[in-house]
């Protein structure tokens, strides 16, 4: 494996397949299995999961519910999709934790780097749910901090689309996949892939983010093996 310790990013839109809401447990299932064969082969896996299968907090705020409590209930879809993955991973046999940065004791370990760390160590993957525990961040922000707080050597953010394209490729037939883009490039032409202030987090501690295609049988493999698949973002061109 290219890379030894790796914060994988799903969102909550990915688990929920074609139904339109909630859970579809043939993903989570296939997401298990996935994650089994790359901890399998040592690395330490954490995750980071979002929420918007079940609720977006800007979604709730357009709506007119106040902003910090669309946030908040944000945060407690994702510990709800946390614990699906964990369910899921565990019936795969990969060991888990949980770890939510709101405190709910009875389903979750509270957010503790150092614990978070000597998880990893021995090979348990630990999921961080309930984003940063704030609210006004995204989970693609948490993403970017946890990795930098557990000294991550990557970032994978699983997608729906293989990679980032010059427009959108749903509307677009015409759009152009990037192999490699800079952080400043993502920054300078707000392309969109992850908010400023998660890119901007990493590229401050020179992580690299790798965008790829959930969808694909092994491409979580194949992204923590450094496999040229999807777009990868670093400091260099």
């Amino acid at each position: 494996m290219a890379y030894q310790r790796v914060l994988l990013k799903l969102s909550g839109e990915a688990l929920m397949g074609e139904q339109g809401y909630g859970i579809d447990p043939a993903i989570v299932s296939a997401i298990a299995k996935d994650v089994a064969e790359v901890v399998a082969k040592g690395t330490q896996l954490a995750i980071v999961v979002g929420g918007g299968n079940i609720f977006r907090g800007l979604k709730g705020s357009a709506a007119g519910m106040e902003r910090a409590t669309a946030d908040y209930v944000g945060m407690l879809a994702t510990v709800m999709n946390a614990i699906t993955l964990q369910d899921g991973l565990e019936r795969a046999g990969v060991p888990t934790r949980v770890q939510s940065a709101i405190a709910m004791q009875e389903v979750a370990e509270p957010y503790i780097r150092r614990k978070a760390m000597r998880h990893l160590e021995k090979g348990r993957v630990v999921i961080f749910g309930a984003g940063c525990g704030n609210p006004f961040f995204t989970t693609d922000t948490t993403a970017a901090l946890r990795a930098a707080e557990i000294n991550a050597h990557v970032v994978l953010k699983a997608t729906k689309v293989d990679g980032v394209y010059d427009k959108d490729p749903v509307r677009f037939a015409d759009a152009v996949r990037y192999e490699h883009l800079t952080f400043q490039d993502v920054l300078a032409n707000e392309l969109g892939v992850m908010d400023a202030t998660a890119i901007a987090l990493c590229k401050d501690n020179t992580i690299p983010i790798v965008v790829f295609d959930l969808f694909g049988s092994g491409n979580i493999a194949r992204a923590v093996a450094g496999e040229p698949i999807g777009t990868r973002i670093t400091s260099a061109a």
